[in-house]
């Protein structure tokens, strides 16, 4: 069972790609188009969010406060690009072993080359599915986005308050990347649910966006289980 990183993800590498890909999309769709899975938001909303969270991480990174960018409006392309252009360069220029502000407290900056991969990566599904385009990224990216949820952003939601343990054990495995997980449980014994699906799948049900009842979910066990476990705030 996977608890860390995958040591084979070039993680810094691999969110400069979705960065780039993530900016050459945004011209190609309209701002004003919703992405319902985020609520009330348009697209124009997406790429403001993401842009202020790259500002955000290379502060936390330095461990310095932010400073504000203001309400707009923004050109969006040069707002993305000024603050993915912030965050890598910050990235590179601390290493991966600076100690700075994590989200789970004073840790390297490797730990914000990950968060912010797979922050990217997830709101790049949302700019492209909402603009009808397709995505394609390698299935260990997205195991590695179930990894962080499983290992660091689940666990972090149950000691802040967010949401209790879980009180019955769920399996997840990734049917294109030989990886399975167990989500954080009061429970020592065996899952009661073992849910298989693609990386990216499993990733986006996790983060909401896709559904269990998708094609290429397979559920062995008591689905009640997992559809209430879903129901919880597993991730921020």
């Amino acid at each position: 069972m996977s608890t860390t990183p995958d040591a084979r993800l070039d993680h810094l590498a691999d969110l400069v790609v979705v960065q780039d890909m993530f900016l050459a999309t945004i011209g190609d769709v309209d701002p004003a188009t919703p992405v319902p899975w985020c609520g009330d938001w348009r697209v124009r909303d997406l790429v403001e969010h993401l842009a202020r969270v790259h500002h955000w991480a290379a502060a936390k990174a330095r461990s310095t406060r932010e400073k504000p960018l203001g309400q707009g409006p923004f050109v969006l392309e040069d707002l993305y690009r000024a603050c993915a252009t912030e965050l890598r360069d910050t990235l590179v220029e601390l290493g991966p072993d600076a100690i700075g502000s994590t989200l789970l407290g004073r840790g390297p900056a490797s730990f914000w080359r990950r968060r912010q991969l797979h922050e990217t990566l997830v709101h790049l599904w949302d700019l492209r599915t909402a603009g009808g385009l397709g995505l394609d990224v390698r299935p260990e990216v997205w195991a590695d986005t179930v990894d962080e949820v499983v290992t660091v952003m689940q666990p972090r939601q149950v000691s802040r308050g967010r949401m209790p343990r879980l009180p019955s054990a769920i399996e997840l495995t990734a049917s294109d990347a030989d990886r399975t997980w167990r989500l954080d449980t009061a429970d020592d014994g065996p899952a009661v649910v073992h849910v298989r699906a693609p990386a990216s799948v499993l990733a986006l049900i996790l983060w909401r966006r896709r559904s269990p009842d998708d094609g290429g979910v397979e559920i062995v066990g008591d689905d009640a289980v997992l559809r209430a476990a879903l129901a919880e705030p597993i991730t921020p």
